[in-house]
């Protein structure tokens, strides 16, 4: 008996959408540093060459 909770709990956890909107949200975070980290090296090779120009 103890085996097939352990194996239904694990299905559960797999299969429940809570899972998937966690994951979500995780790709959109990670998506949404990779914008910002983009941002941030064009923001600072912009003050470079706004520097080197004067």
């Amino acid at each position: 008996m103890k085996t097939f909770i352990s194996v239904l709990l694990i299905l559960c956890t797999s299969f429940l959408t809570s899972c998937s909107a966690v994951e979500t949200i995780f790709k959109a975070g990670m998506w949404w540093a990779f914008f910002l980290v983009a941002l941030v090296i064009i923001l600072i090779l912009w003050i470079v060459f706004k520097a080197k120009k004067d």
